[in-house]
């Protein structure tokens, strides 16, 4: 079969073309359905098997990661009771429920000590936490910088460990008393729960 044989072959009569064009136009028909076939199905199923592929990648490697947590996790619970049973002991050292009569008194007549005007010394009702409970105390008080500060170290010397954050509060002068300032908020206290209490906590979150 010569290139002569190809351009005139006569698609009308393909029965009297020579063996040669048969086979040369049979090799062309097959090919262009090899590569039809690619083009339509092959290539969009391998597009499809490298997104499979990087999904995979993904996935081994979230397995292995979430395999390491999984082995450290008895550490991780061991640590976890080593932090609850650090926390309480410091809770501890925080004053206990019949104790904070006493310690509102001296929180209050430390702030006399300190030369401060107590206007407002109003305990709120207590809120319980997991290991602990917060009172808020309502406050209005009047005194200079240094009369404040001597009352902060006053507090900070108390036998028990005393711990006051304060909320809202309000420091403006007072007028016609230079050097004389008003603070008016709220300042919260904390204790630690006794056993009964932790109990009775534990009991209310299973219900």
């Amino acid at each position: 079969m010569n290139l002569q044989e190809i351009r005139d072959l006569d698609f009308n009569d393909l029965g009297n073309a020579s063996s040669g064009a048969k086979a040369f136009l049979l090799i062309v028909i097959v090919a262009a359905i090899l590569g039809a076939g690619y083009w339509f199905i092959v290539k969009d199923q391998r597009t499809q098997l490298q997104s499979v592929e990087r999904q995979e990648t993904q996935l081994r490697a979230d397995f292995e990661d979430k395999q390491r947590k999984a082995a450290l996790l008895p550490v991780y619970e061991q640590q976890l009771e080593e932090m609850r049973v650090m926390l309480r002991s410091l809770l501890r050292q925080l004053p206990s429920k019949t104790e904070m009569p006493d310690l509102l008194v001296d929180i209050s007549q430390t702030a006399l000590a300190s030369g401060i005007e107590t206007e407002l010394f109003e305990p709120r009702a207590e809120v319980l936490k997991d290991f602990y409970a917060e009172l808020p105390i309502a406050i209005r008080m009047s005194g200079t910088y240094h009369q404040f500060g001597s009352f902060v170290s006053g507090v900070a010397s108390l036998s028990r460990v005393v711990i006051l954050t304060m909320r809202d509060i309000a420091l403006e002068p007072v007028e016609g008393q230079p050097g004389v300032l008003r603070m008016e908020g709220t300042v919260t206290t904390y204790r630690y729960l006794d056993d009964s209490e932790e109990t009775d906590r534990l009991l209310e979150g299973d219900s």
